[in-house]
Formats: C-alpha cells, structure tokens, sequence
C-alpha cells in the first residue's frame, strides 16, 4: 500500500473522530443536562390501617336473605370466567379445573377423574361439602383461601359477583344444599354499619 493510500485511511480516521466528538459538543450546547430536582416518580401509597370495617364488610352474607334477590343469570355471565379452565355441564369432561357442575354440596377435592392439588384434598379432608360460605371465601382468592390449590384464578373481587355466580352454579345442581332461613339478626349489624366517609 502506498503512503498516500495509508493518508486517506489515517484522514478518514480523524475525520471520523472529530465528527463524533463535534457532534457530542453541539449536542451538549442544544441539549443542555438538568438532573431531576426529585429522583423517580412519586406514587401514592394508602396504608392499611388495620381498622378492620373492610374484613368485617366482606363477610359472608346471610344467604337466607341474599338468595331471593341474587341474579342467577348474572352469574352466569360472570361464570364465563370459569368456562376457560371448568366445564359446566353434567356428566361433561373435566378440563384444566375439575366439572363445576353440581359442586355445591360436593365434597370438596372429590370430583371424580381430577388429579387434585395435595391442599384441596387436604382441604376436603377438613371440610364435608361446599357449602355456600366456603365458596364464597374461596372465590374471593382461591390461593389465599386455600395455600397450595393448583387453581391459579386470582379470584372475584367482588362480593356482588361472588353472590350471583353462587346462586347460578346453585342452578346447575340436580339437588342443591338447602338455602338456610333467613338470620335477620346477622345481617343487621353489617346494614347498621355507618358508610364510611
């Protein structure tokens, strides 16, 4: 190679670098750095006050009183959650989760042809049937309700939907558990309680 062929390659070079570092410079003059007066977002965090109106308002109802207002077709419509891992019909297959129909009343951990999570045979073994108050808390959060279900479903927030989506799978039962009288007494305590402010 000859001398003039290594200038252009040493010219190209340096004109690289001073372009690079031209450039750095005018950004620097159009693009002028100010650290941030207050480091990262501010997100408002509320506390729990561990007050406990919220535990006490997310009790189980009176199901006595709350079955002959509950929407069953409601329910249906918030069972469509359900349909992706539980089939619905009688005598239909299990699929991901074990056949809902008729669980009410079942023993829990017992549908037949389900390979159960260890915690809700165990869970089972404690408990002779689903009753309505079992399903209910168990809908709220199933894994919180029972540590270890294989039932990933973070659960109905909702009491309402929790109501409703009883008293439609209360429908899909050949001989549902009987709905207990009404317990005024129970529900008057959570109906005195002053909304809070």
């Amino acid at each position: 190679m000859s001398d003039l062929g290594l200038n252009k390659i040493a010219g190209a070079l340096l004109a690289t670098g001073l372009t690079v570092v031209g450039l750095a410079e005018l950004s620097s003059l159009v693009y002028k750095f100010q650290p941030a007066s207050k480091p990262g977002f501010v997100i408002a965090v509320v506390a729990d006050s561990g007050g406990g109106d919220a535990a006490a308002a997310d009790t189980p109802p009176d199901w006595g009183t709350v079955f002959t207002a509950a929407n069953a077709t409601a329910g249906a419509e918030v069972a469509k959650k359900c349909q992706s891992c539980h089939n619905l019909e009688s005598g239909g297959p299990n699929l991901t989760g074990p056949n809902l129909y008729g669980v009410e009343g079942r023993k829990p951990g017992s549908h037949p042809g389900f390979a159960y999570s260890s915690a809700m045979t165990d869970f089972g073994g404690k408990n002779p049937a689903w009753t309505y108050d079992l399903l209910y808390n168990f809908l709220k959060g199933p894994q919180a309700y029972i540590s270890g279900t294989k039932m990933s479903f973070v659960g109905l927030k909702k009491p309402e939907d929790r109501v409703a989506v009883i008293a439609y799978l209360r429908t899909l039962n050949a001989s549902p558990p009987p709905i207990p009288a009404p317990n005024p007494a129970a529900a008057a305590p959570a109906a005195a309680t002053p909304p809070a402010a």
